[in-house]
């Protein structure tokens, strides 16, 4: 009897338990999880460090597009 072949899935962080849940996975199975590595190198330390801070993604996000209009503004 041949074994099934894995399935592969991507799919973001916050959006693996929803997936699982998706495929009929119970939360005793066992599953394996790969984590790609950074695209970025030190995202994910910079991540921690700024929420420690108390900023939320919002936050980022608009201080990430308050940069982007000054860059902007330089360069004119």
């Amino acid at each position: 009897m041949a074994m099934a072949s894995p399935t592969i899935i991507e799919v973001a962080a916050g959006e693996i338990e929803a997936e699982l849940r998706r495929q009929g996975i119970g939360p005793d199975e066992r599953v394996t999880l790969t984590i790609e590595p950074e695209l970025f190198p030190g995202r994910r330390e910079s991540r921690k460090l700024v929420i420690g801070a108390g900023l939320t993604d919002k936050d980022i996000d608009r201080l990430v597009e308050q940069a982007r209009e000054e860059a902007a503004r330089r360069q004119r």
